[in-house]
């Protein structure tokens, strides 16, 4: 079941805030790593959710 909320602009300024501070002492090296692994995290979770659909 899927629920939905809002999501306001200040939720996404809260985010690139733990971001950054996730990311302000790491090389660019260590940032590249750490979005790309998030960006496959969520590409894998969206083949799984689409694979669970058929």
């Amino acid at each position: 079941m899927v629920t939905k909320s809002k999501f306001y602009v200040e939720d996404i300024h809260k985010i690139r805030e733990y971001h950054y501070e996730l990311t302000k002492d790491m090389t660019v090296q260590e940032r590249i790593n750490f979005y790309n692994e998030g960006g496959r995290a969520f590409l894998k979770e969206m083949e799984e959710r689409k694979l669970q659909k058929v």
